[in-house]
């Protein structure tokens, strides 16, 4: 795979054929070999089998390390934080240039799979870049643990953190959380809970490619529902997993699009990628929280498909993104007042739009 990837581009092009050109967005190089090859592999598997559900797991544990490229050079140490039920497996992630703020972080993966060595790569290198300590947290899975287990295991998880914050090194008016997919709809949901229980707040939430609304399917579902990674039967499989049957899906909790009132919350990053089914409902978030006061820097990458924290290898322009998500976390950890004249820069508005 990392060969593949340092394939010249004309290569690649002859590997994947044209370029994919949809809403005037070019689908990334990397993507588009990256999808190419996954044609070869079997299909997940959508089954609550207990044999199935760990083998799906470990196979995206494995593909996550394999596409992980070189780990950032972070110390790491194995912890445990405080879920709703009792304690959960956590790491911290300790930056050479440690500014003092921490980020609580969920990983994605439907809820349904995902784990802390899953996304060892991506928080290594948010760590390195934003110069905040960060914490991966296992929070429990579905469908074992179906709608609101995890929710409430990552709102425990922060409130401990933050409770906890001498002990991990941190400035407690500089905690945030952060996530991609299911990890930044339960950050979401962290922060709504926290303001409405007048608890401390997350200086900031980063939500990757959040699910935000399961009552309505927004039209990137149906656009991008095939053959971009995360197809429509996957998200139906983590749907039904996640929701179980007696979830309302218009609690904030379940879908925080549809939370009645979102003034008063974060500053948030949220970042979409053109290809992705969920980059419409993420959107629509930001443009939500913008509109109730909440200061938003919004970004979304053209190319890029969901799940692209996880590819970074060497040469893979994910990587570069990635390391920019850690940049704008940083501004807006140390300097909040400027990120949004910091980001986007020029040009990338353009092109986002």
């Amino acid at each position: 795979m990392a060969a593949a990837f340092a394939l010249p581009s004309a290569v690649k092009r002859r590997i994947t054929g044209p370029p994919v050109i949809i809403e005037g967005n070019t689908l990334d190089a990397d993507a588009h070999l990256l999808l190419t090859l996954a044609k070869t592999r079997p299909l997940p598997s959508h089954s609550t089998d207990p044999r199935s559900l760990a083998a799906a797991r470990t196979n995206l544990t494995r593909t996550a390390i394999m596409m992980g490229g070189r780990p950032a050079p972070v110390h790491t140490e194995e912890i445990s934080v405080a879920g709703a039920d009792g304690p959960l497996r956590a790491r911290l992630y300790v930056p050479t240039a440690d500014t003092g703020a921490l980020l609580v972080y969920f990983h994605g993966g439907g809820w349904v799979q995902g784990s802390i060595e899953s996304h060892d790569a991506p928080c290594r290198l948010l760590a390195e870049t934003s110069g905040a300590r960060v914490i991966s947290v296992d929070y429990r899975l579905s469908p074992e643990f179906a709608f609101p287990t995890p929710v409430h295991d990552a709102y425990a998880a922060y409130l401990d953190i933050v409770e906890r914050a001498d002990e991990f090194g941190a400035d407690p008016s500089r905690i945030a959380v952060g996530g991609d997919s299911a990890g930044g709809h339960l950050s979401a949901t962290v922060a709504l809970r926290a303001r409405d229980d007048g608890k401390t707040s997350p200086a900031a939430q980063l939500l990757i490619y959040p699910a935000t609304d399961f009552h309505e399917k927004a039209p990137s579902r149906t656009t991008f529902g095939e053959g971009f990674f995360l197809t429509e039967a996957n998200m139906n499989f983590y749907e039904s997993s996640f929701l179980g049957t007696d979830a309302d899906r218009l609690d904030p909790m379940v879908s925080p699009l549809r939370a009645p009132d979102v003034a008063g919350l974060p500053p948030a990053i949220v970042i979409t990628a053109g290809f992705d089914p969920l980059r419409d409902e993420g959107e629509a978030y930001a443009a939500r929280l913008r509109d109730n006061g909440v200061h938003v820097t919004d970004r979304r990458y053209p190319g890029f498909i969901h799940g692209f924290v996880n590819v970074l290898g060497p040469s893979a322009g994910s990587r570069a993104a990635v390391a920019e998500i850690g940049g704008m976390l940083r501004v807006l950890l140390t300097h909040p007042a400027k990120s949004p004249a910091t980001y986007p820069p020029v040009g990338q508005q353009e092109a986002r739009d």
